[in-house]
């Protein structure tokens, strides 16, 4: 028997060699990897290429020829199917009618939610909570589950410093050290502490590497990495995934430093297998395989096929290669058997491991018909948290919960549909508590709220909703205004070269400004968009990605004082796209700028000499600081920093150093606040960056409450990857800083010794 969740009775098992395994798992407790190669001495060529292929669904049908391929042994996984009774089927068929009964593992994109949709990963890693982070995935891993999902296509972990390229909104910003903390928290919420239990699904860990450097923000594009710096920031998340017990990795589409990465064997068998010891399997994205003919580097599926195996790529996803030529490889000597045997021991080890072969129908397979009371409550709560405050001119926010009028407008403020973002395929809108009924919920009649939608979407340049907007905002006392991205403009193939609000949003905000009525800015959008100026035309402005399924509730909570803000930007915010690529943790070089060391451009003299105006790396238009910085976020309260120390000043190699800080809250409100640590290694073999997050954590304190935060640091974490490749830890000097985002000026040093 087998772990597809069906309708709480054993499914029968006609076949008598599944018995035979189901007899030995239960009388002679055989380990999988007997149990492996017993069914692999058992299996055709045929059968094994078989359970590498994946197919798509077929949208709640089964179709004769699909039927037949189950029966022959010819398909190890299919994708996006969603009815369980269409799942069920289909294993049954897997299980019942083909020669050895091995069932499918069935995949989906359960990427930040299922049915409760939760924030955007990328406003998951604004929480800076990986127990949060834990929760969320393990609720989405649970409602997958009741219809029949075992694997999902996630945690995506691709470090990224272009907010042009859509698929930011899919990953945990542009640190190596918060994506690998988040990757493994999310690998642990999916898989849980034992992968076969009904409510857990296989994670996979993508994109498999360096997706996110994808060249100008464009998806798919090129991406050149030297190794250096390959290992120090792009492949550190996924190492901790492997870490974490992450079922399968994912291949990227694109190419890296000249070799596409589903035909990569120094990621896949050098790095993946060799150097972190992989045990699960490897699956290609869709039609990543494929496409590597238009990358020029095979010349046809076939070779497709021959290139795939050798890198590494034990499943295809969706396109043919291996279906149509694996076959005929093998058999001509051009690939060897062991390759193909390889794959299908790392597949088949992933099934057992979920129990597939295993499980009795240990619970119904009803679906999911709305989301629990637990699973709302927990997506309030990672709303709440994910989003960041970045202006709070005059403390417009927290807005009284006695105000009088207020006006609800933007073409985001009464929209359920939008909000939930990119990638919620299974979310549904009606589940969406928008800002609009939030509010109306919360003051109840105690106030007049005006509402118009100023814009009827945020790419409509149609303006004649503005003189409706204008007059509620001059009935009311405060204008709450929601603006952003559809959930269309972020996510796979939605890069942007403009990073300002689209449509006619920046002129709706300058007329609304217009009135002198007090405006909170909510923003919502899947990446860091460039909202300088009209950031100066308001008083407050949260930021809030797209928060899901509880958007109204989590805003209200925030906008009206009940809960503080406490995200923390978990990526940094430009002034203009050309300032892209702009990150915390960049290198310095021979002439850094300075505070008021360089000139700007309205402050050129005509006829100015060319070397008269401080040569140092900035532009002359917007300086060289970002709008934000990486780990900035603001709180309804303040949060004073004092009394760094350190347990020595002096730190052996492969010692740790304690750190510890008073943190106290100076301010009038309860609230949270992340700190952060941060260090830098001044001189050493190779140049550095000139910060490097290394720790943070979520602190809750009352209003004049203080308390000694400590962090353990290890030596270990101190190295970086050399010229040889080897990763190092070299004796030298050290800066660290502790504080609340990546510019903080509490400092001391260590030194580290031999």
């Amino acid at each position: 028997m087998f772990r597809i969740v069906s309708s709480n009775q054993f499914l029968p098992i006609s076949c008598l060699l599944v018995l035979t395994f189901c007899s030995l798992a239960i009388g002679e407790n055989i380990n999988i990897h007997d149990r492996i190669e017993s069914l692999l001495s058992k299996m055709t060529l045929a059968e094994k290429v078989g359970q590498m292929i994946q197919i798509n669904g077929y949208d709640g049908k089964i179709p004769k020829d699909l039927k037949q391929r189950l029966r022959e042994g010819g398909i190890g996984s299919i994708l996006n199917e969603v009815n369980p009774e269409i799942n069920l089927e289909m294993q049954r068929i897997a299980v019942e009618e083909s020669r050895l009964g091995i069932p499918l593992i069935i995949g989906r994109d359960v990427i930040h939610g299922f049915r409760t949709i939760f924030p955007i990963p990328l406003g998951q890693a604004a929480t800076w909570d990986p127990e949060l982070v834990r929760a969320c995935a393990g609720i989405a891993a649970e409602e997958a589950a009741s219809v029949g999902i075992d694997w999902t296509f996630a945690p995506m972990m691709d470090i990224a410093r272009d907010p042009r390229w859509g698929r930011i909104a899919e990953g945990f910003g542009e640190d190596p050290y918060l994506a690998s903390v988040l990757a493994a928290a999310m690998v642990r919420g999916l898989q849980g502490e034992d992968l076969s239990a009904p409510n857990t699904i296989a994670a996979c860990a993508k994109h498999f590497a360096g997706y996110g450097a994808a060249e100008g923000g464009r998806d798919y594009n090129t991406v050149y990495i030297p190794e250096g710096l390959l290992r120090d920031v792009y492949l550190p998340p996924f190492r901790a995934a492997v870490d974490a017990g992450v079922a399968t990795v994912m291949a990227s589409f694109n190419e890296i430093n000249g070799v596409p990465s589903s035909g990569n064997a120094f990621l896949l068998r050098q790095v993946l297998r060799k150097e972190w010891g992989f045990q699960g399997f490897v699956v290609s994205d869709w039609g990543s395989m494929s496409e590597m003919m238009n990358h020029g580097f095979c010349s046809d599926l076939k070779d497709v096929a021959q290139k795939s195996i050798q890198a590494g790529v034990d499943m295809e996803m969706v396109s043919t290669a291996y279906a149509d030529y694996l076959e005929d490889l093998v058999n001509s000597g051009a690939v060897p058997q062991e390759l193909v045997d390889d794959a299908v021991r790392n597949i088949l080890r992933v099934k057992f491991q979920l129990g597939l072969f295993d499980k009795p129908s240990p619970y119904s397979l009803k679906g999911i018909h709305k989301p629990s009371q637990k699973a709302l409550d927990l997506a309030k709560r990672a709303a709440l948290e994910s989003v960041v405050l970045l202006k709070n001119e005059g403390n417009l926010l927290p807005l009284s919960r006695k105000i009088r009028s207020i006006a609800v407008i933007g073409p985001l403020a009464d929209e359920p549909y939008e909000v939930l973002g990119t990638w919620s395929l299974d979310g549904k809108a009606e589940d969406t508590i928008t800002p609009l009924q939030a509010v109306k919920t919360f003051l109840g009649e105690s106030a007049d709220i005006k509402y118009t939608g100023g814009l009827p979407y945020t790419r409509s340049r149609d303006e004649s909703g503005f003189s409706p907007a204008v007059l509620a905002a001059e009935e009311s006392d405060a204008v709450l205004l929601f603006v952003g991205e559809e959930s269309a403009l972020s996510g796979e193939g939605h890069s942007r070269a403009y990073l300002n609000l689209p449509g006619a949003q920046e002129k709706l905000i300058n007329t609304l400004a217009a009135t002198g009525k007090p405006i909170a800015l909510v923003v919502m959008a899947g990446r860091p968009l460039t909202i300088g100026e009209i950031s100066r035309k308001v008083q407050a402005v949260l930021y809030a990605w797209h928060p899901g399924t509880m958007t109204g509730p989590a805003l209200v909570d925030l906008i009206f004082g009940i809960e503080s803000p406490s995200g923390k930007l978990p990526v940094t915010f430009p002034k203009t796209a050309g300032q892209i690529p702009v990150y915390y943790n960049h290198k310095n070089t021979g002439r850094p700028p300075q505070e008021g060391a360089f000139t700007l451009i309205d402050d050129i003299p005509v006829h100015a000499f060319q070397h008269s105006l401080g040569n140092t790396s900035h532009y002359l238009d917007i300086g060289y600081l970002p709008l934000y910085p990486f780990g900035f976020g603001l709180s309804y309260t303040r949060f004073k920093y004092a009394n760094i120390k350190l347990s020595t000043n002096n730190i052996k190699i492969g010692d740790n150093i304690r750190v510890s800080v008073d943190l106290i809250n100076v301010g009038a409100m309860e609230a949270e606040e992340v700190a952060q640590l941060y260090i830098r290694d001044l001189v050493a073999s190779i140049t550095r960056p000139v910060r490097e997050l290394k720790g943070f954590q979520r602190i809750r304190l009352k209003p004049g409450e203080k308390k000694t935060v400590t962090f353990d640091l290890p030596s270990q974490d101190l190295g970086f990857h050399n010229t040889d490749m080897e990763y190092t830890v070299e004796p030298g000097k050290f800066h660290l800083w502790v504080g609340g985002d990546s510019q903080s000026v509490l400092m001391t040093e260590f030194e580290l010794v031999e």
